[in-house]
């Protein structure tokens, strides 16, 4: 894909996705997946290769842990972290200058009761949401331990929120901006909830209900806008169904049932004309929807298609040249036609993935959970393994990836990659 190719590409996701040509800047990265929230970079000159020394430009080891993925805005790399001492716990953020590596400032901002910092998956931390940076604040999101609003040039305080609800193994959904709103997941024990509470103040919006029956229903995936002629709607996965609710008072608009399906992670793919969700555990599914005319319970009208070999539970996926990218737990890296589902071509990445891809044109980046980064090169014809690197620590977190360089958050350290 060349550079005009990629322009025209951006230009079509924006038709769908609200502010995408202010975010996609090829400095900035300031959500989950990037600028369009897709796991798409249009940066340039991004490396193809590199060692544990050779081709890093520094490794900034972290105070705290966390699998939060760092985000990047005015030249500052942004991440939540956690901090356990003498049973303690405290929660909070960090900046890292993008230049240098150096620790620009950090903050305490919540100190969570034991109780509340219990219940967590063995795989999972304390600092699990990616933040959100828009006009120079960030928003940073701890679950039912607390949500909050920073200056971005200091980490001062704006305002803070907690949403109490009953967790199942720890945090994971990211919050995210829609219109004047800050929209997250509280998808619990019981009582499952989408929340917005308004982007100045922290004060909540409004709370929808899931009113979805299911066993189980906890989930951690990370809604995303859509765009519908000139009307955003929130785009929102739980445990047994996706849903499409109005910004405006958090109605549901159209759903698509999924069965039991939970402990959904995957963010939703726009791309083609159609939504691609995956459904969780215990055998993940992607579904295809057409969302033109939906309204109501519209699962038996408006799936394209619906299949469940080498789908994640964990990592989201990526979709380019008419196709979808998909690299499952276990490290099947697939090709899917993205208006029909069938699969194209499959090649095993050894090792198991929690982190999301970043695709690059046609260069796919990706990490194991042992810490292995591959840089693979993918079309609709095949996929080919550039680069394998060792880097020695775990990664969960996704790459964030801006003009000629990438930032890869391990156990212990921040990575700059080039630049």
């Amino acid at each position: 894909m060349n550079r005009s190719q990629l322009c025209t590409a951006v230009l079509l996701v924006a038709s769908v996705i609200p502010g995408l040509t202010e975010q996609a800047g090829a400095n900035d990265w300031p959500q989950f997946r990037g600028p369009t929230g897709q796991g798409i970079s249009f940066a340039k000159n991004v490396p193809q290769n590199w060692g544990l020394k050779e081709g890093v430009a520094w490794k900034r080891k972290l105070s705290g842990k966390g699998w939060s993925s760092p985000v990047i805005s005015e030249g500052k790399v942004i991440m939540t972290a956690s901090k356990e001492e003498g049973g303690m716990v405290t929660l909070g953020a960090v900046a890292v200058d993008v230049r240098s590596g150096e620790i620009l400032w950090e903050r305490d901002l919540f100190t969570p009761e034991a109780k509340e910092a219990q219940r967590r998956h063995a795989k999972n931390g304390l600092s699990s949401a990616t933040p959100y940076i828009k006009n120079g604040v960030i928003y940073v999101h701890f679950a039912h331990m607390g949500t909050a609003a920073l200056k971005l040039e200091s980490g001062e305080m704006i305002w803070e929120q907690k949403i109490v609800y009953k967790p199942v193994h720890g945090t994971g959904s990211s919050p995210v901006l829609i219109g004047d709103l800050l929209v997250f997941h509280a998808d619990g024990a019981e009582d499952p909830l989408l929340v917005a509470l308004e982007a100045k103040t922290g004060k909540v919006k409004w709370k929808t209900p899931r009113n979805q029956e299911v066993r189980k229903t906890f989930s951690f995936s990370t809604p995303l806008e859509l765009k519908e002629r000139d009307k955003s709607l929130i785009l929102s996965p739980a445990s047994g169904m996706v849903g499409a609710y109005d910004p405006v008072d958090g109605s549901l608009v159209w759903k698509v049932r999924y069965g039991e399906g939970y402990s959904v992670v995957p963010r939703p793919v726009i791309a083609n004309g159609l939504i691609y969700v995956a459904t969780g555990f215990e055998v993940p599914r992607l579904m295809a929807i057409e969302p033109k005319g939906a309204k109501g319970d519209v699962t038996k009208t408006h799936v394209v298609f619906d299949e469940n070999k080498n789908v994640g539970k964990t990592p989201s996926f990526v979709s380019a040249h008419g196709s979808l990218y998909l690299v499952d737990d276990n490290g099947t890296l697939s090709c899917r036609d993205g208006r029909s589902g069938e699969v194209g071509w499959k090649k095993k990445l050894p090792g198991n993935f929690s982190s999301s891809p970043v695709l690059v044109g046609n260069i796919l980046y990706t990490a194991t959970e042992d810490g292995v980064a591959y840089v693979v090169e993918v079309s609709p014809k095949g996929g080919k393994i550039l680069a394998e690197i060792d880097m020695e620590e775990r990664i969960f977190a996704s790459p964030a990836i801006i003009d000629g360089a990438i930032f890869i958050r391990s156990e212990e350290h921040l990575w700059k990659v080039g630049g």
